[in-house]
């Protein structure tokens, strides 16, 4: 029982940069099925621990793995996702390296006030207070997807001497190529947003190239829990759009531009949220690029979708710049 719902649990690619059947809340269904202890079950496959850590007025839910003395990871999830969108991934990286991943501010576990600031300068600097905290600030490799990605090129960009590498994902920012109606019309961010019954299926359409077969039960208790955090998300989407407003494709070039570590890009050919034609401009942006990954035949999600076509390019990077 336990094998079938992993696979289940693994199956499950979700939402823009985004969502994740791991992040399901405490319920139980089929057969009183604890989703919490299978969550726990998803983690200790990748070789994870789940821990908590009070930063400031941020209670930080995370996930660790691998040795101490390795080589430290930190990978920063998306929009509406969680920690649990990388585990897939994690698994294979657990065994050589020390991972951490953060389930940001205000998504999956980490908790925070009701008047928390989501921009995201704000959300790049409350992550360096954490790692400071946790004591892994230094010599640092940077992931980070969608969204996600966002925060680990402005984490880069602003703390250059402790971070090591940039591994970018189908990475949100201000382009001048990415020709997508999320990106020329931000507003329709707010498209994105489960807020109903019926949402999450619309928006898998979106952000996967293949959408996934999902259980009944579990799609319907993801949907829950996505709608129950709609609010959260629903700032995170805000602070997107005013970052599209506020930033010009030349400022955030600036950022780009200011970066000296080595940086890995991978992208799926089929997405649709963030185009792949942003690939080739970020690599133009950075100093020291590799020529980006191009997944064919996958979407916005490729840590969930593909995963396995990310990692030999990504221990090759890690092998080349320790």
């Amino acid at each position: 029982m336990k094998g079938i719902f992993k696979k289940l649990l693994l199956s499950t690619a979700l939402a823009v940069g985004t969502v994740s059947a791991f992040s399901l809340p405490s319920i139980a269904f089929a057969g009183s099925i604890d989703i919490q202890s299978v969550l726990q079950q998803e983690r200790a496959w990748a070789g994870m621990q789940s821990k908590k850590l009070k930063v400031g007025d941020i209670e930080w839910a995370y996930s660790e793995g691998g040795q101490a003395g390795k080589p430290t990871l930190m990978l920063v999830h998306g929009l509406a996702g969680s920690r649990d969108n990388w585990n897939r991934l994690a698994r294979y990286l657990t065994p050589y390296y020390h991972v951490i991943i953060p389930d940001l501010p205000g998504q999956g576990d980490s908790k925070v006030a009701a008047d928390f600031d989501y921009s995201i300068p704000n959300m790049t600097e409350k992550l360096r207070r954490f790692a400071e905290a946790a004591k892994f600030e230094n010599g640092l490799h940077v992931a980070g997807h969608s969204m996600g990605g966002a925060i680990a090129l402005l984490y880069t960009a602003q703390y250059p001497v402790d971070t090591k590498s940039l591994f970018l994902i189908d990475s949100a920012g201000v382009f001048k190529s990415a020709n997508t109606p999320y990106l020329k019309d931000p507003t329709t961010l707010r498209n994105m947003l489960v807020a109903k019954p019926g949402d999450l299926d619309r928006i898998l359409k979106i952000a996967t190239n293949l959408p996934p077969f999902i259980p009944k039960e579990l799609k319907e208790s993801q949907e829950k829990m996505m709608i129950s955090q709609s609010a959260n998300t629903s700032k995170l989407i805000e602070q997107l759009i005013v970052m599209a407003k506020v930033y010009t494709p030349d400022t955030f070039a600036l950022a780009a531009r200011s970066i000296d570590q080595p940086v890995l890009i991978a992208w799926g050919d089929k997405d649709q949220v963030i185009n792949v034609e942003a690939a080739a401009e970020l690599k133009g942006l950075l100093k020291n690029a590799q020529e980006p990954v191009i997944l064919k035949g996958v979407g916005h999600m490729p840590i969930m979708e593909q995963e396995q076509l990310l990692v030999k390019p990504y221990m090759d990077f890690l092998n080349k710049v320790k």
